[in-house]
């Protein structure tokens, strides 16, 4: 069997390239793209590992160090957890890579008869699959991204009205400016087809205008508002929004203006 050492070199240096840029997207590490393409240029020089005759362990040992000379290169040094972190998200978004395009392939080249997998002799050439990788890489990144930025503005939120209570997940919108125009006071709008008001409750109408809408919805004050179980604010105003929001799991629009006060 012929092995072309320059052609697995070019190889590994462009996954190893791309996997040091996706741990600098996800990890938000500020490094050029000198010092990434440096540190897949460290990395490719596993391929020498090839001319050796190494046992698993050996081989193993040995792109443990290539890994580590990867992420100081590229990274450098500022703290032993810093690094460690900087190395296990290599080995994760790898793996993540590896599992997916491995996964393409065998889609691709076998069919499932009985449940097992027969190739139907339609191998796809490497390059298909590394051609792939970019936009696998990319797309988890962003998306990464956007589940961080929504997660740090996700609260467990527990409404106490009597001896009665209430369990949602609210999300904190700093563009809900929503103020009832006579008590002043802010409007937490909640989704909840199931609560039903009762008699002795006094409902208040606020008017409220968005993008080509408006109209009124109705609120009730609830004693306490009780976030993640450690802030609490007494007499919050809720809104009973008619139609679910457009966030998955979420059925509470907080109010950023109270929710941010004293925090």
């Amino acid at each position: 069997m012929n092995v072309y050492l320059d052609l697995v070199f070019l190889l590994n240096f462009f996954l190893d390239s791309l996997l040091l840029w996706a741990v600098s997207a996800v990890l938000k590490r500020k490094v050029t793209m000198k010092r990434i393409l440096l540190g897949g240029f460290v990395g490719s020089s596993s391929t020498i590992f090839l001319l050796f005759d190494l046992n698993s362990i050996e081989l193993f040992f040995c792109k443990l160090i290539v890994s580590i000379c990867m992420v100081l290169v590229c990274f450098s040094y500022h703290s032993l957890k810093e690094t460690l972190y900087n190395l296990s998200y290599l080995y994760f978004i790898s793996i993540l890579l590896g599992g997916f395009l491995y996964y393409l392939n065998l889609e691709f080249s076998y069919n499932v008869i009985k449940n097992l997998f027969v190739s139907n002799g339609k191998k796809k050439p490497i390059f298909f699959l590394l051609f792939l990788s970019p936009p696998i890489l990319y797309i988890y990144t962003r998306q990464n991204s956007k589940r961080k930025r929504r997660n740090t503005n996700i609260y467990h939120i527990e409404l106490i009205e009597g001896k009665k209570k209430y369990q949602y997940i609210g999300y904190l919108d700093t563009g809900n400016k929503l103020y009832d125009p006579y008590s002043k006071r802010p409007v937490h709008l909640l989704y909840d087809p199931t609560y039903k008001f009762s008699k002795k409750q006094h409902v208040i109408y606020v008017p409220y205008q968005g993008l080509g809408v408006s109209g009124i919805i109705p609120c009730v004050h609830f004693d306490k508002m009780v976030i993640d179980n450690k802030k609490e604010l007494k007499k919050v105003l809720v809104g009973f929004s008619k139609d679910s929001f457009q966030i998955e799991g979420i059925q509470m629009i907080l109010q950023g203006d109270e929710i941010l006060k004293d925090s």
